[in-house]
């Protein structure tokens, strides 16, 4: 047989892999490798981000009998390498969409081109190609309601999952720059890389497993306890997803053949439909992660005060909601998606802090620090975006935590030194009396820090701060 290599990428797993169920269907040797390619990189993965990968590597190299080879560097030249060193004719991989990745597989294509190797890629990673749809005049959508119902839901279905291959022939084959997957460094020597997995099973089958506890016990009802943070009505797969170790398609699916109630059903379909929305708009503007969407506002007057920002990142906003949040996420690696537009809000609108700090700030500690989601979705909450959120929206914590964690147990949970303040008082508890703040062992400016700005006045500031750019573009 002749072998063929198999490049994994972000769709680290063997069910509902495309290009590697095309591989074996041709009947190759495969050739399983991973290279980790900063050298092309315009966007180098987080500490988050390189743990999790760590992992998957793992429980993918396990799952492949400890056959998975891996690489580190820039990705045309190892693989060029590759087929000349073991006279290989076929590489298979599933697209990505980042611009940079774009960039260099066109680059390889063309390599293999001139070389007579044969190259395959499919689609792992969405339910459509981003030029699958588009408007009536062919260009592109801007606005999510009409690019989901009127595009994506007008053409064709999403491809129904496939299974793992069923022989999958490992080519007996060991290059001699191969490393191992703790050569590639990915974990941070510090306990901080072992303590942020501690709630987490990480890997194709784990994905499953959570997938299936989210279909029988948290789609029902998803519509609305999806807001709450300390409910279970959200998935966690966004992680998951993003390294693909479970796809948008089995999702979907498992979705549509759940016996929750159709409303919740349609609800995350739709939020998958998001996240198609994120790589649609990075495709068409690979400007998106750190260029304003809207022109107007790169005259925004933003300020850039380093200390607001400081106290935004650990958590000590004095707002109990913002701190939760940033700490959920520093400590775990994920955060709720409600408090992703809170703390979003605070940070753009009452603290008038750039939303490329917020960006990049994710991007350092999420596990799901996806550059389509991560910068569609500040774009969104800064109103700078594609469909975003107005501008003159701006979440109180106050009340957004008086409405999504009533009981505070979401606040308690991160924020310890609030942990006996009653629920009457946990949202705002700079307005409890001395002898209450004794009571309950939260003193402010001691034990929990005063709040770092007032929300009513910076709320004016902003809506100020907009309107100036507004006067400018008219």
């Amino acid at each position: 047989m002749s072998t063929a290599i198999f490049w994994f990428r972000q769709d680290l797993r063997l069910q509902d892999n495309p290009a590697l169920y095309a591989a074996c269907h041709a009947g190759h040797d495969i050739l399983p490798i991973y290279i980790l390619d900063e050298e092309n990189c315009d966007w180098p993965m987080g500490g988050a981000s390189k743990v999790w990968l760590h992992h998957s590597l793992t429980h993918l190299n396990q799952k492949l009998g400890g056959r998975l080879q891996c690489f580190s560097g820039d990705a045309k030249a190892i693989l060029k390498t590759l087929c000349n060193t073991h006279d290989i004719k076929h590489i298979y991989w599933n697209r990505c969409y980042e611009p940079w990745r774009i960039k260099r597989d066109s680059a390889i294509k063309t390599l293999c081109t001139e070389q007579n190797i044969a190259c395959y890629s499919d689609n792992a990673s969405l339910l459509w190609e981003p030029w699958q749809v588009s408007k009536q005049d062919g260009t592109a959508y801007k606005v999510f309601t009409p690019y989901y119902k009127k595009g994506c839901l007008y053409a064709e279905a999403p491809r129904k999952p496939l299974p793992a291959p069923k022989h999958l022939n490992l080519a007996d084959l060991s290059p001699k720059n191969a490393l191992t997957i703790d050569a590639l460094s990915l974990c941070p020597t510090r306990s901080w890389g072992e303590e942020i997995i501690t709630d987490w099973k990480i890997g194709e089958d784990h994905a499953h497993a959570k997938l299936s506890d989210f279909m029988d016990g948290g789609l029902t009802n998803y519509k609305d306890g999806r807001n709450f943070p300390n409910k279970a009505n959200v998935s966690r797969l966004s992680p998951h997803l993003h390294f693909g170790e479970i796809s948008p398609n089995q999702a979907w699916y498992a979705a549509a053949q759940a016996s929750a109630p159709e409303q919740d059903v349609t609800c995350f379909k739709s939020e998958l439909g998001w996240r198609e929305f994120s790589y649609y708009l990075l495709y068409h503007f690979p400007e998106l992660p750190h260029k304003n969407f809207q022109d107007k506002f790169d005259a925004f007057p933003w300020h850039d005060d380093q200390e607001y920002l400081s106290a935004w990142q650990k958590g000590q906003t004095g707002y109990p909601i913002i701190d939760a949040a940033m700490r959920e996420l520093y400590q775990t690696g994920y955060m709720h998606n409600r408090p992703r537009m809170i703390v979003g809000s605070f940070l753009v609108k009452n603290l008038l802090y750039p939303w490329q700090a917020g960006e990049k700030w994710f991007w350092d500690c999420l596990f799901d620090a996806d550059l389509a989601s991560n910068s569609a979705s500040w774009q969104w909450v800064a109103g700078s975006g594609a469909d975003a959120a107005p501008y003159f929206r701006i979440f109180n914590p106050i009340t957004q935590s008086e409405k999504f964690d009533p009981d505070g147990q979401y606040i308690k949970k991160y924020v310890p030194e609030l942990k006996h303040v009653p629920a009457s008082l946990i949202h705002k508890p700079w307005d409890m009396t001395i002898s209450e703040q004794r009571m309950y062992n939260a003193v402010i400016g001691k034990d929990y820090p005063a709040p770092i700005i007032d929300v009513k006045e910076t709320r004016e500031r902003a809506l100020a701060a907009y309107s100036s750019i507004k006067q400018v573009q008219d």
